[in-house]
């Protein structure tokens, strides 16, 4: 079952991604070759009536693509010029490429308003709901209600600006700028207890945070819109923290991570399966914008120096560039694939 789920999960998002790309392509007038869900030898492939695309479906399930007359360095002279993708607008190429990324973020919406109409919307600031005896915490003026506005002096703008904050100190003493129920403002600072769980060593702070959640149509309208807000500005932070160093790559996860996620959230209930298929819609999309080659957002990035020039870059050079990015980034899913396995059996 958490096979099916898997497939299920990266299915569903890869499938929307590429539909993006393929319908704006599709709306300039690119010939398509291929629709492709999956990677890898095709499976099983159908051709409509008048339609020069083939849809088919590949033996991986971790992937997929469009294939655009006009995406390689040679020109296929079979195609008509004014169907190939270099021969279009500057607006239809720049909607065409960025439409996956798009796709991917609306598909979030419509996945968490669908969860918090189904089981409520859970609150997207971080307030504290318990403080546990036993913890330096509860001996503090840490209380049930507080919000947490900073973190060691910054600011927390979401429960989820939080969460990435509080992970990069975890193990640390931390400080807390806290907002009581009384409106006053209040610096605490809480160090950890270090225990062991299931033979592994884990940092408690004594606290935990409320999930009260909220019903109805305008509580989940307005959590789709800030959740998926809140977790574009929790990878941006990523992105920073894994620059900076303060977060590693062991943070990150690949196939074989996704995949125990998708047990974990099957285990809870199929609700938190749909939950997944939101969360990694905005990975996908969040990642397919940064100005990466042989991301979206590399492609974006030449399309820009193409509007700031006057004139698009050669062919040749772009594919040389994308080409060696799917290298470097083949060789960081090695190592981001390696760390999931250690993680696995360790």
């Amino acid at each position: 079952m958490t096979l099916l789920y898997f497939v299920f999960v990266l299915g569903v998002v890869v499938c929307i991604h590429e539909f993006g790309h393929f319908l704006f392509a599709k709306r300039a007038g690119i010939y398509v070759y291929e629709f492709s869900i999956g990677m890898g030898p095709q499976l099983w492939k159908w051709n409509r009536k008048n339609d020069e695309t083939t849809y088919s479906i590949r033996l991986f399930p971790i992937g997929g693509y469009v294939k655009m007359a006009g995406e390689e360095v040679e020109l296929d002279r079979d195609i008509p010029e004014n169907r190939r993708m270099q021969s279009k607008t500057w607006l239809q190429k720049f909607l065409t490429i960025v439409a996956g990324i798009v796709f991917n973020f609306l598909l979030a919406i419509v996945i968490f308003f669908i969860v918090a109409l189904i089981a409520g919307a859970p609150r997207t600031d971080p307030y504290i709901a318990e403080v546990e005896k036993g913890f330096p915490s509860y001996e503090s003026h840490l209380q049930k209600g507080d919000k947490i506005i900073k973190v060691d002096g910054n600011k927390v703008l979401s429960l989820d600006h939080f969460l990435v904050e509080f992970q990069v100190r975890l193990g640390e003493k931390i400080t807390f700028q806290v907002v009581h129920k009384n409106g006053s403002k209040e610096d605490i600072t809480l160090s950890p207890v270090k225990k062991v769980v299931d033979l592994e060593e884990v940092y408690q702070y004594g606290f935990s945070l409320d999930n009260t959640r909220s019903h109805g149509i305008l509580a989940a309208f307005q959590y789709a819109f800030t959740k998926t807000a809140t977790l574009i500005h929790q990878m941006v932070l990523i992105i920073l923290y894994l620059i900076t160093g303060k977060m590693s790559l062991n943070s990150l996860a690949g196939p074989i991570g996704i995949f125990n996620v998708v047990g974990e959230s099957a285990k809870a209930g199929f609700i938190n399966v749909i939950y997944l298929i939101g969360f990694l819609s905005v990975n996908v999309g969040f990642i397919n914008l940064l100005p990466i080659p042989a991301f979206d957002g590399g492609r974006l990035l030449f399309l820009f120096i193409e509007k700031i020039t006057g004139k698009p870059i050669k062919p040749e050079i772009e594919n040389t560039i994308h080409a060696v990015g799917f290298i470097l980034l083949m060789i960081l899913m090695v190592v981001i694939t390696w760390n999931d396995i250690i993680r696995l059996f360790g």
